[in-house]
């Protein structure tokens, strides 16, 4: 699987993609035809703590599956959104078996 990782207006740290890079890798052991995801790591405008922001887009065939999570560091973020994202792929693989 192939995964992007855009941070926008900053600099991401290399600890901070390889977390994200293990993270969303992990999801192919829920559904094994994801096809890339697309990571965007963003800074929240708002001066509150939790303005750490990822969005993660899976294509998998036939769909795209979409979680945004924010929180108070990046890597919280990422675990929940990949958490969501986990839960998806394990309906999408039940409908699919539905059928």
């Amino acid at each position: 699987m192939d995964i992007k990782v855009h941070s926008i207006r900053f600099d991401a740290d290399q600890k901070l993609l390889e977390f994200i890079d293990k993270k969303v890798g992990k999801l192919i052991q829920f559904y094994d035809h994801i096809i890339d995801a697309e990571v965007f790591l963003r800074l929240d405008k708002d001066q509150s703590s939790e303005n750490k922001v990822v969005e993660v887009k899976l294509n998998i065939p036939g769909n795209d599956l979409f979680a945004k999570k924010q929180s108070k560091s990046f890597e919280e973020s990422a675990d929940l959104a990949t958490e969501a994202l986990r839960r998806q792929l394990k309906k999408t693989k039940e409908k699919q078996r539905g059928l």
